[in-house]
């Protein structure tokens, strides 16, 4: 098992050996890239299987837009990245209504949104009204200009990078917008062997290794199909559900898990099970999704930012405190 909870284990019976097997063709490709960060790697793909978004957060030069590049090359899928800056205006993002004046129309210019994956590079450089114009897109799959919807291609899956350490130019996510994010991650720096090898592959110039493709839409569409269909034990629900309770009520959080959250981490637990070949949930895996999935979300009081604790803190509080369900929760 890694670090943040991901294992692999053999496939299992049902949808979960073609899930796993497309599931570890991608992993396999991404990491000719992304170097030591297997877990990271895995997590992000858990993401998309679930349907949600992702935000990589962490300091420069870990790794973050390589990994969101690389996923979006090891998908036969269309693919657009955009550069958030502080003069990117809602219109580059979502598209405008342009006049034509051959036929003396007005006619619709999609935006960079309109793909099916969506690279968002620091994303907080962008200003709060053009963070907003994500809202829509993220949430329902569309977006509205001058009073018409366009749907937006399915599957949509936007990943955004941020630097959290740096302020000068930059416009902190709002809660709502931080809630459209199913998953936060930090990639960390690479252990000892990853970085070494690094070193040693280096060519002395920057070199960017192609990616082909390894799987397309009907794959994508068929791994988001199995991992919806994998069993989750109603007393499983129930769990998700008493530790969504127990960090609202928590002394050192002023805002505890949503109902989005709620509903993130059980997508997110499904698409893990099938990921490890299962076709059914067990508690360790909501154990392991919980601070991706819902440490972003989280607002502590100010008590406890000013003790310097940790969402993460507070969530290993919140699984130490709720009882695990007994008996066989995978049937």
């Amino acid at each position: 098992m890694t670090g943040t909870g991901v294992a692999t284990q053999s496939v299992g019976p049902g949808g979960a050996p073609v899930f796993a097997q497309a599931f570890e063709a991608i992993v396999s490709n991404v990491g000719r890239v992304v170097k030591g960060k297997e877990s990271a790697v895995r997590l992000a793909l858990v993401c998309l299987a679930a349907e949600g978004h992702l935000l990589v957060e962490d300091v420069p030069g870990v790794g973050k837009t390589s990994l969101a590049k690389a996923i979006a090359q090891s998908l036969d899928l269309a693919w657009r990245r955009i550069q958030f800056t502080p003069d990117l205006l809602p219109s580059d993002v979502t598209g405008a209504s342009v006049y034509d004046r051959t036929t003396s129309t007005f006619g619709f210019r999609p935006g960079g949104i309109f793909a099916n994956v969506v690279l968002g590079d620091e994303i907080n450089r962008a200003s709060p009204k053009t963070q907003a114009a994500l809202l829509e897109a993220m949430e329902e799959r569309q977006v509205t200009v001058d009073a018409t919807t366009y749907p937006l291609p399915q599957p949509f899956l936007v990943i955004a990078t941020q630097n959290p350490i740096e302020h000068e130019g930059t416009y902190r996510l709002p809660e709502s917008q931080l809630d459209r994010f199913m998953m936060r991650l930090r990639m960390g720096y690479p252990d000892r062997h990853a970085e070494v090898a690094m070193l040693e592959a280096d060519t002395g110039a920057a070199s960017n290794i192609p990616l082909s493709p390894v799987a397309d839409a009907a794959t994508v569409q068929g791994m988001i199909s199995a991992a919806a269909g994998v069993h989750v034990a109603p007393a499983l629900k129930g769990y998700i559900v008493d530790l969504a309770t127990a960090s609202r009520n928590h002394p050192a959080l002023r805002l505890g898990v949503s109902p989005r959250a709620v509903l993130g981490v059980l997508r997110t637990s499904r698409a893990l099970a099938a990921s490890m070949g299962r076709d059914y949930v067990v508690p360790e895996d909501i154990k392991a999704l919980l601070v991706p999935v819902v440490e972003h979300r989280l607002v502590l009081s100010a008590d406890a930012n000013f003790s310097g604790l940790r969402g993460a803190d507070i969530l290993s509080d919140v699984i130490r405190a709720v009882p695990v369900p007994s008996g066989r929760v995978g049937s």
